[in-house]
């Protein structure tokens, strides 16, 4: 009798499971071709009355000397075996003090991470990577080879690789969630966690659905989810889109002391206007909804989470969803004025936060 009964409650919960995924990825693709349309409104006049300015634009062929400058590090390449990828990375520090590993956001490198390079290296050995699919790291093809449970084994793998069992692990952005995750899946390799406006994914599934300010606001990821077309429109008008969203006076550094200067603008371009530098990067948010998870995904390490206040692009009422799935010792600070770009537009405000955090033993 109790098998019986236990399959027949098996069933509907099977139908529920089936109906809310279906449901789930309704909205995810109809939100998709709103985002579509929104997006051609928006660039018809200009496509439409100056299609030649447009539809122009260039590969950079000579890297800024921003990019080799020694102050900030030196350049190495370490190749995993698992998965054959060659990851390009910057270091500063003497190798064998602790690990702190820095992982980049979009549109950004390795070279995001450029005061924090130069600040942390009396201390400890700083290795700031660019991650799958960016800058000089290889870039496989194809979507699928940028799932979540790869990128994590990613980071497990450049751990390994440069001689450690466990860092300090930082993220902005993209590497911001990438180093939630991490920390979830792997808490015995992490020291420490700092993370720079990214959300928890879980928590940001759960804010994103239930506040329809957010939902506008991440209506470029619904877009971004389109085959080649984001590619496209992120090209034009020689990437005017990367530029302004890193400048503008909305959604760009505020600071006026750190603003991004002509070679600095140049060195992001030089890495993206490359013939298919997008299309991977672009791949990360073409996974993100896959990689919500059902399960509670708690973090359990000394986390430290620094948030811009002024984030053109994630919610500060975001916060107490993510501060749930903290368990440990959590340490939050709000940068006041500060952009989404928060560790370029007030280093020494983050790097204050980030020493003190760094200093603190363990309770």
């Amino acid at each position: 009798m109790a098998p019986l009964l236990s399959n027949m409650l098996l069933v509907p919960t099977r139908v529920i499971l089936r109906l809310y995924s279906f449901l789930f990825w309704a909205v995810i693709y109809s939100l998709s071709s709103l985002s579509v349309g929104f997006t051609a409104l928006r660039l018809a006049w200009p496509v439409c009355t100056k299609p030649k300015k447009m539809f122009s634009w260039q590969a950079r062929k000579t890297a800024p000397d921003c990019l080799s400058d020694t102050s900030l590090g030196m350049h190495h390449y370490i190749q995993i075996k698992d998965s054959g990828l060659r990851f390009h990375y910057v270091a500063a520090g003497e190798k064998g003090k602790p690990l702190l590993l820095l992982l980049h956001g979009f549109p950004e490198i390795w070279y995001s991470w450029r005061y924090q390079l130069r600040e942390f290296k009396s201390e400890y050995f700083v290795v700031a990577v660019d991650l799958r699919g960016y800058g000089n790291s290889d870039a496989p093809t194809g979507r699928e080879n940028y799932k979540m449970e790869l990128l994590r084994h990613d980071i497990q793998d450049i751990i390994e690789a440069l001689g450690y069992h466990k860092c300090i692990l930082g993220g902005h952005d993209w590497g911001g969630i990438l180093a939630w995750s991490f920390a979830v899946y792997h808490p015995e390799m992490v020291d420490k966690l700092i993370v720079m406006n990214a959300p928890h994914l879980t928590a940001f599934k759960e804010y994103l659905f239930r506040h329809p300010s957010q939902l506008l606001k991440s209506i470029y990821i619904f877009f971004f989810q389109v085959p080649k077309l984001p590619e496209l429109v992120i090209s034009l008008n020689d990437f005017s889109m990367l530029k302004e969203v890193m400048t503008d006076s909305q959604r760009g550094i505020r600071s006026k002391t750190h603003q991004l200067t002509v070679e600095d603008i140049e060195a992001y371009l030089y890495v993206f206007s490359q013939p298919g530098a997008l299309t991977g990067p672009l791949n990360y948010y073409r996974n993100i909804f896959s990689s919500f998870s059902a399960k509670r995904q708690d973090v359990t390490v000394p986390t430290l989470l620094i948030w811009g206040e002024k984030d053109a692009f994630l919610e500060l009422g975001m916060l107490p969803y993510i501060e749930q799935y903290v368990q440990k010792q959590l340490q939050k600070y709000v940068v006041p004025e500060a952009s989404h770009w928060v560790q370029q537009d007030q280093p020494e405000v983050v790097n204050k936060l980030m020493w003190s955090f760094l200093k603190q033993k363990i309770k």
